[in-house]
């Protein structure tokens, strides 16, 4: 008789374990596959336009990979920024509309109040320099360490007009000047 409980004891201890692993796994699974798919629209003084694509942020073990589906934007270098706001629209500044102020400033969690660029210590929100091939489509990957997609939800992810010079010099927030696409991140 015994024997028959400790046997019991064995097994209900082994599923036990069993359990709990399984549940360690598909929480670290449901984590590591976490993702979400971005609509990207031109934006302007006059508001948000038309949709340019999407980009999908997906968690890997190196950060948040960036992967851009993308059409109809100036090609070269683009600056590429998370911003504070989940919200694309228009604002006034110093009485004009400005397109997708709504957006707010970097992403700062640290509020470091710099601009380093993604590997700098600065905007938790400055990625890497979105390239734009020479027929207006952007596809290549990029990953952004130091955050997750959880971090990115409800913020507003942007694209200058201008390259990122990862420096607040000679102009502020690496030079990408105006905001000519925007997504918000859900």
């Amino acid at each position: 008789m015994k024997r028959g409980v400790a046997i019991h004891h064995q097994l209900t201890r082994a599923a036990l374990v069993s359990a709990v692993y399984i549940g360690v796994c598909a929480v670290s699974l449901a984590h590591a596959v976490e993702s979400v798919e971005v609509v990207v629209h031109q934006v302007s003084a006059q508001g948000v336009g038309a949709s340019i694509g999407t980009l999908t942020l997906a968690d890997t073990p190196n950060g948040v990979a960036i992967t851009p589906k993308l059409t109809g934007l100036p090609p070269g270098e683009r600056g590429f920024h998370i911003h504070e706001n989940p919200d694309c629209g228009p604002k006034e500044k110093d009485g004009a509309m400005v397109a997708a102020l709504a957006a707010g400033p970097h992403y700062d969690p640290m509020h470091s109040g710099k601009h380093a660029g993604p590997h700098g210590g600065g905007h938790k929100g400055d990625l890497p320099k979105l390239e734009v091939a020479s027929d207006g489509t952007a596809s290549k990957q990029v990953v952004v360490a130091g955050v997750t997609v959880k971090d990115l939800k409800n913020r507003s992810i942007m694209i200058h007009a201008g390259g990122d010079n990862y420096s607040d010099t000679p102009a502020p927030l690496g030079g990408g000047g105006a905001r000519i696409a925007c997504g918000v991140i859900r």
